[in-house]
């Protein structure tokens, strides 16, 4: 097993799946590590809604983003034909659900690295679940009355490995003495 920091380290936004499904054992402890992340004022506001790769949903959400964005062909989907998405929504209006949801979703990330599974955090498709078809989107994912998407995570059996992102310290690091 990996310490934290080595699985910090090594993990990458996985970009090419395999087809074969992540067990339900694996489904369950990803949701429990979700579900574990702390919450403004222990509010714990989040929803998880999990998707499997081939559900005509994500398609259509797909042609969603693609028109709002003027792509005519993308050569992957957004979530990188993963065999699961898991979306995560939050009670709308809530000022520290953005935060909330993000530790959440980096808490799936990483368990997922853990795992060994590849995993891809998706926030492209923001626009297109809070625009003019948000509501028919909502129903779709059945994200709860009174919740919105914040966003969501693909997660499968890796088919590609990149490195993970570079970054420069010196530029990013301010530290006031």
């Amino acid at each position: 097993m990996s310490t934290v920091k080595e699985t910090i380290a090594k993990r990458s936004s996985t970009r090419g799946y395999t087809q074969d499904q992540i067990s339900k054992e694996e489904l369950d402890a990803l949701l429990t590590a979700g579900l574990q992340a702390p919450t403004g004022a222990n509010k714990q506001e989040l929803h998880f809604t999990v998707v499997k790769g081939d559900n005509p949903i994500l398609a259509e959400i797909e042609n969603e983003k693609n028109a709002l964005r003027n792509i005519e062909h993308a050569e992957h989907n957004f979530y990188y034909e993963a065999p699961v998405i898991i979306v995560i929504s939050a009670e709308s209006g809530y000022k520290w659900s953005k935060v909330d949801a993000g530790i959440a979703v980096e808490n799936i990330a990483l368990l997922s690295e853990e795992m060994g599974l590849g995993n891809l955090i998706i926030g492209c498709i923001y626009d297109a679940l809070h625009g003019e078809k948000g509501k028919y989107f909502s129903e779709k994912l059945a994200i709860l009355e009174g919740y919105e998407f914040e966003i969501a995570i693909a997660v499968g059996h890796k088919a590609v490995t990149k490195e993970p992102h570079t970054y420069n310290a010196d530029a990013q690091i301010t530290i006031l003495e």
